[in-house]
């Protein structure tokens, strides 16, 4: 079989904070004098049940990790680290998604957190040569304006170039707030060009996906696998060519589906939706981006073919150059054409 680190792929589906390798979190947390839960720094993937008790044991999880990140270098380590563990797993493009209210205390405000996020993502892109975005994410969590307060932001660091805001967000428990509340700040960075990434259609059904196509107008998914329940969602989908951000590892961890085998990969591709592989938060789910391409070939048995059907699929959703999208369509096109070491059939 093929390496799939040499895999040229888009990583679309990452966040700030969950994107710390564990080493690091344990550093930060030393330097902090911070003490943490223990499943934290065990480096096995959290399993949460489905629900409300699950989720909130992952965001008081996420959230003691998060509090470890308390100055200018440690926010820039993480997008250090994260541009080079994506570097190394064959990743030419990542759009790493952040929330600057997280950490506006400790730099001065959301302006200065966002700009040392972006500032570190083109020394990084420089660094590694993995082309870097930013995805600024409002929280469902929080009240709609401060969601239009963050697409303004977002809004004035719009761009296509190395370390700029490429697309907007919202995140957190999808059971909280309303969709349509959120419409007006997702219309502000639509004009600003950015593209609209916000989560959906994981921890609610297809009835949820549909609220999101309504009011948000998404560009990509965060997710999506629920959309897979009913034939009409999916296509809708499908006709709007909107690209879906899977997750296998979160959502078994998440207890969305009890096995990776339950994960309806093959349903959504087969519709012909187009699917972007992503690792979400590795820090707690344990596994990075190739290891979600190596859930799809040992546990859904694509080919070699197939999974280059999908790092080219991460790559034409993603915002990369047109230079690094045409590089790294050409550098599938070369693995694939490459001899499969064991001799086998793509």
């Amino acid at each position: 079989m093929r390496d799939l680190t040499l895999l040229p792929k888009a990583h679309l589906h990452l966040h700030f904070t969950g994107s710390m390798r564990v080493a690091t979190l344990a550093d930060l947390a030393q330097r902090h004098r911070i003490r943490l839960p223990h499943v934290l720094l065990d480096a096995d993937p959290l399993r949460v049940p489905a629900g409300e008790r699950g989720w909130f044991r992952f965001q008081r999880l996420y959230d003691a990790a998060r509090a470890c990140v308390r100055s200018e270098a440690d926010m820039r380590r993480i997008v250090a680290e994260a541009a080079a563990d994506d570097a190394a797993e064959g990743s030419g493009r990542l759009e790493i998604q952040v929330d600057p209210t997280s950490y506006a205390p400790f730099v001065g405000g959301i302006t200065p957190a966002l700009e040392i996020v972006l500032d570190e993502a083109r020394a990084a892109q420089e660094a590694t040569g993995v082309e870097v975005g930013v995805v600024v994410a409002a929280s469902r969590m929080r009240h709609p304006l401060e969601a239009r307060t963050l697409a303004r932001l977002a809004a004035r660091y719009a761009g296509d170039g190395p370390g700029e805001v490429v697309g907007f967000g919202l995140s957190n428990d999808e059971r909280r707030g309303s969709t349509a509340e959120f419409g007006r700040a997702f219309a502000i960075a639509r004009r600003a060009g950015l593209r609209a990434v916000p989560h959906g259609g994981e921890l609610l059904g297809p009835a949820h996906v549909d609220e999101v196509l309504d009011h948000l107008h998404p560009d990509r998914l965060g997710h999506g696998v629920r959309s897979a329940e009913d034939p009409r969602v999916l296509e809708r989908v499908v006709e709007r060519d909107v690209a879906l951000e899977v997750c296998p590892a979160s959502n078994v961890s998440l207890g969305v589906y009890a096995s990776d085998g339950d994960v309806p990969l093959r349903t959504l591709v087969a519709a012909g939706a187009r699917v972007a592989l992503g690792a979400d938060d590795p820090l707690l789910f344990g596994s990075r981006l190739v290891e979600q391409y190596r859930v799809a070939r040992d546990v859904h048995g694509f080919t070699d073919d197939e999974l280059a059907a999908l790092a080219r699929s991460s790559v034409l959703a993603s915002t990369a150059s047109p230079g690094a999208r045409a590089r790294l369509l050409a550098g599938v096109d070369a693995w694939l054409a490459a001899p499969d070491p064991n001799g086998a059939a793509g």
